[in-house]
């Protein structure tokens, strides 16, 4: 199924595989969080066991350097998407009101970013990443 809207993470190539594995969540979590609309429903498996609803759409994890990321993000501004931040220096904090103190100390330009959660329609999404590559293990 083709879906009209796209969902899209981009992580900095140099992360170590437990930073990416952890940005990609929270990145994840942010976006289900601000577009409600892109969790399905809930599953069961067979005997009714119940687990929670999943994003009903591909996630599409793209790689990038530095700049890339600043791009992306500037490219995504300027096309009205609202989107998800994880900076480095959130690796080093411990919750989230010192990750959003971490992020406002910062101008935009100046954010040293490891990554980006983006959703929007298909296209606009796929001008933000023009250029990227998925990520490779």
């Amino acid at each position: 199924m083709r879906y009209p809207t796209k969902t899209a993470i981009i992580l900095r190539h140099d992360l170590a595989a437990w930073q990416s594995a952890n940005v990609a969540a929270f990145l994840a979590g942010g976006l289900a969080g601000r577009y409600p609309n892109i969790v399905g429903v809930p599953y069961a498996d067979r005997d009714g066991t119940a687990y929670t609803a999943l994003i009903r759409e591909p996630v599409f994890v793209f790689g990038a350097d530095a700049a890339e990321l600043q791009r992306s993000r500037k490219r995504a501004l300027s096309r009205g998407l609202d989107i998800a931040v994880y900076t480095h220096d959130l690796f080093a904090t411990g919750n989230d009101d010192d990750n959003r103190a971490a992020v406002a100390a910062v101008a935009g330009d100046d954010l040293d970013l490891v990554g980006l959660g983006l959703h929007g329609e298909r296209k606009i999404v796929d001008k933000v990443t023009g250029g990227l590559k998925f990520l490779t293990t």
